[in-house]
């Protein structure tokens, strides 16, 4: 990443970026560049890749040798000149946005004279998607007008863009709607941003339709003043601050992002930007929300300007787009907060199912076989809060049947009775793009299993079960199945997922991550709560795994609770210490104009309060020991179960029951219920996952489920001679 004055060494920050993958973000390393040399002519797309371009524009830089003059240059797309959308800007460059072009191949074309031109291939998308995130769910229901979006024009939810103003008030200190045409006499706040800039506090919020979800990009403005991506308004720091949304759920429909007007951060210059796919109580498909965000990137860069850096945050579903979008499609999200944090949605649906069963087991199959304590610690957890909490709350994401999952009418979902071809309305229904279909009925494969799952291991190796519990609780803790009606044996995950949840990054890995700076925002909260403190280090533990560190990874934490849900968000001054802290980490990798590979930076380059911290009565308090004992941390049933921190194992392989690895003694029928439970064995958890493989950045789903890289961006391509 560089500074917009530094032009040429915004040529080559943006050409290592494509090199190494970052397909999609186009825009992070300010993807332009000066004049070339003698000789030099080309095309650039600065808005995005030349091959993920959508809505049917584009913004194009054509780089001129020393010795051109601009006026001589003619610029066409296929046959239709399109010159006039190009000046040399106030940047010193010849740019333009190029519209109308046809969804497919375009192919635009400068030319300095007959001997002398450079073309690249532009692939545009609807605005109404998809791109790369395969075969969009159906059906889908466009509420853009009952959620406040703009009108929709097509079955993509397609609308044209509305705008409102806000400014804020030195009244009242919040934000109050702004008629450009009656501005108020009095009461609007100055702000100075992060560069000095002071301006007014009057904030234009776009609300617009992409990729069949609404969006909104909040940033400070002058209403009579114009926007240029070449001429950005003062009052925009050209960084960009990404809210994503909380919870998971597979809605076929669109609603509203997450709000935009921060005050924390548009006061300072960012923009803020959020599309309704990136809410995961809305969009559990973290392939369509990084999707979305790099299409409504490219727009901002299209209709802004470009992009210095881009920050995340976001609470749970919002923590886990975060992590997800880092470890899939890097360079989107430059650096993120994850606050109440999970590693990834699949792993974290384990816990979920394995919470399902347990307590089935607990509360059904055998109650009053195990006391409250012994039911915790074969959940891993502190009570059985948790594993009720996720029972109560997320088992039924699971099943095909409920209505509300999918926000559909009970009509058009599935009943294997009396609606057998409904739709579907579980999470790998939804991301069938992504895992693909099952030969014998063709419904979306789950990778979800636990086949030689030793439930309670730990808790029989530390004598706070018996063995008569533990084999009675593995013969009958059984499984579901793919209706998510409990069967007595255990749930085998489909043929093939196992490759493509680590192969996709759905089951997240650390090695992408040690490129991205992490503070993980955790409100402790142990009992009564989903949101529980081992996460964070299951993401540390893969971090470590991956990496040999976790240098890149800081983790901030203060007292949760004790109710449901409550201080799971930051304080006012810990939100502006993380968003602060990460700003300036992000601006030091910025202005690190050293050959070091970019993971190197990261830890290179962190500020000095980049820290692992815990904050005791308000107070930070940066001492392990201290911080370990105040928040301890405990795990989920699979840790339990002897498997690692990270978490990260969604089908163990397995070995034969061996006595010797138990340090109790079993009797023979107690032996013989565990044949009987474990046929084919038990996890192994010093083997790797099966199917674990390293994950494969950017990959498309356009061609089938698994994905295939997107491979090397276009480049352009220069001709001497008769052409």
């Amino acid at each position: 990443m560089s500074k917009p004055l530094s032009v040429r060494a915004r040529v080559a920050a943006a050409a290592a970026v494509l090199l190494a993958g970052v397909a999609g973000s186009g825009q992070a390393a300010f993807a332009s560049n000066d004049r070339g040399g003698p000789g030099d002519f080309a095309v650039k797309v600065l808005s995005n890749r030349a091959d993920l371009i959508s809505g049917g524009d584009a913004l194009i830089q054509v780089v001129l040798p020393r010795h051109a003059n601009a006026s001589r240059v003619t610029v066409f797309v296929g046959s239709r000149n399109v010159t006039s959308f190009f000046a040399v800007r106030p940047n010193g460059l010849y740019e333009g946005v190029v519209t109308g072009l046809a969804n497919g191949r375009n192919v635009l074309t400068a030319r300095l004279s007959d001997e002398e031109s450079a073309d690249v291939t532009i692939t545009n998308h609807p605005s109404g998607g998809p791109i790369f995130a395969g075969p969009q769910v159906q059906p889908w229901i466009c509420k853009n007008a009952s959620v406040g979006g703009p009108a929709s024009t097509d079955a993509q939810c397609d609308g044209t863009p509305t705008y409102s103003w806000f400014y804020m008030s030195t009244a009242t200190h919040q934000f109050a709607a702004y008629d450009p045409a009656h501005p108020p006499a009095a009461g609007v706040a100055m702000t100075t941003t992060d560069q000095g800039a002071t301006v007014p506090y009057i904030v234009r919020d776009e609300r617009g339709a992409m990729d069949r979800g609404i969006y909104d990009v909040a940033v400070l403005s002058n209403p009579t003043g114009t926007w240029a991506p070449w001429a950005p308004q003062a009052g925009w720091n050209q960084k960009l601050l990404w809210a994503f949304g909380a919870s998971t759920a597979v809605h076929h429909s669109n609603g509203l992002p997450e709000p935009v007007m921060i005050d924390m951060a548009l006061s300072r210059g960012f923009m803020v930007a959020s599309n309704s796919l990136n809410v995961r109580g809305q969009n559990g498909n973290d392939v369509v929300s990084a999707e979305a965000v790099m299409m409504l990137k490219e727009h901002i860069g299209e209709t802004y300007g470009l992009i210095r850096y881009t920050i995340g945050q976001g609470c749970s579903g919002g923590s886990i787009e975060q992590y997800a979008l880092a470890a899939t499609y890097p360079g989107l999200i430059d650096g993120i907060q994850p606050n109440c944090s999970y590693q990834d949605s699949w792993t974290t649906g384990n816990e979920v199912g394995d919470c399902y069963l347990v307590t089935h087991y607990f509360t059904a199959t055998a109650p009053g076989t195990f006391a409250p304590g012994q039911q915790a610690v074969v959940e891993g957890a502190k009570d059985t809060s948790v594993c009720a909490l996720w029972d109560a709350f997320f088992a039924q994401l699971s099943n095909p049947s409920v209505a509300s999952n999918c926000d559909l009418p009970p009509n058009l979902v599935y009943n294997p009775v009396t609606n057998p071809t409904g739709t579907r309305c579980t999470l790998q229904d939804y991301q069938v793009a992504v895992w693909g279909t099952r030969p014998q009925d063709g419904f979306a494969k789950s990778p979800f299993d636990n086949v030689g799952l030793q439930y309670g291991l730990d808790a029989l190796q530390n004598h706070q079960i018996t063995a008569d519990q533990f084999v009675a609780l593995n013969k009958g803790v059984g499984g579901v199945n793919i209706d998510f009606n409990f069967t007595a044996g255990r749930k085998a995950a489909d043929p093939g997922t196992g490759a493509i949840a680590y192969r996709t990054g759905m089951v997240t890995s650390g090695k992408p991550w040690a490129s991205v700076p992490i503070i993980d925002l955790r409100g402790s909260h142990n009992v009564n709560d989903i949101h529980t403190d081992f996460h964070s280090y299951a993401a540390r533990a893969r971090l470590d795994q991956a990496n040999g560190t976790h240098a890149n990874q800081i983790i901030w934490t203060w007292q949760g609770g004790p109710g449901l849900f409550q201080n799971i968000t930051p304080s006012p001054e810990v939100a502006l210490k993380s968003f602060l802290t990460m700003d300036k980490w992000l601006s030091n990798i910025e202005a690190d104009k050293s050959s070091r590979a970019l993971s190197a930076k990261v830890i290179r380059d962190k500020p000095s309060a980049a820290v692992d911290a815990c904050f005791i009565n308000g107070v930070a308090n940066t001492n392990k020991a201290t911080c370990a004992a105040t928040f301890p941390f405990y795990g989920d049933s699979r840790i339990a179960a002897g498997g690692p921190l990270a978490d990260n194992i969604e089908k163990c392989q397995l070995k034969p029951l061996n006595r010797a690895a138990y340090n109790v003694t079993f009797s023979a029928s107690q032996w013989a219920g565990l044949m009987q439970a474990f046929p084919s064995g038990v996890c192994n958890w010093k083997r790797p996952a099966v199917g674990m493989q390293p994950s494969v950045p950017w990959l498309t789903f356009a061609g089938g489920p698994g994905g295939q890289p997107l491979g090397s961006a276009p480049e352009s391509d220069s001709q001497q001679g008769n052409n």
